[in-house]
């Protein structure tokens, strides 16, 4: 398949595709006889698994090193796992901060809701109450 429907296919720019096949996150494409990239349907699930790390926020280098263990081969699956355990704590660690933060705008707009049905119950208007001047009710001496 060609960059144009790898592209398509896989939901990444054709730049973007050729930058990781530049800094080792995809393998070199095949060429055809005019010199063209020619990808196989396969590299589309290695494309989905290097956008879902990239989702959840893994750094290149750490991309990188991953792909290349797996490049490798076999006797490297120890420090992949590692790799993606480490990975997998930060991102339990980020869920848990999005979920605090979640609770925290649930009880805001909640709040929200609150007075805008308090509101619609009671159609008086809120009872302001009067500020003195500035210096109001002291005493001076003199």
């Amino acid at each position: 398949m060609k960059i144009g429907e790898l592209a398509k296919r896989s939901g990444m720019t054709a730049h973007t595709i050729r930058y990781y096949e530049r800094i080792g996150l995809l393998p070199r494409a095949d060429r055809d006889r005019s010199g063209r990239r020619d990808y196989d349907a396969s590299i589309l699930a290695w494309i989905d698994f290097l956008g879902r790390l990239k989702a959840t926020g893994m750094p290149i280098r750490d991309m990188r090193r991953y792909a290349a263990l797996r490049e490798q081969g076999d006797g490297t699956e120890p420090q992949r796992r590692e790799l993606l355990e480490r990975h997998r704590a930060r991102v339990r660690a980020r869920v848990d901060e999005l979920n605090a933060s979640l609770l925290v705008l649930d009880a805001k707009i909640g709040g929200y809701a609150e007075r805008e049905r308090t509101k619609q119950h009671d159609s008086r208007p809120p009872e302001r109450r009067r500020r003195e001047p500035a210096g109001a009710g002291q005493t001076r001496l003199g």
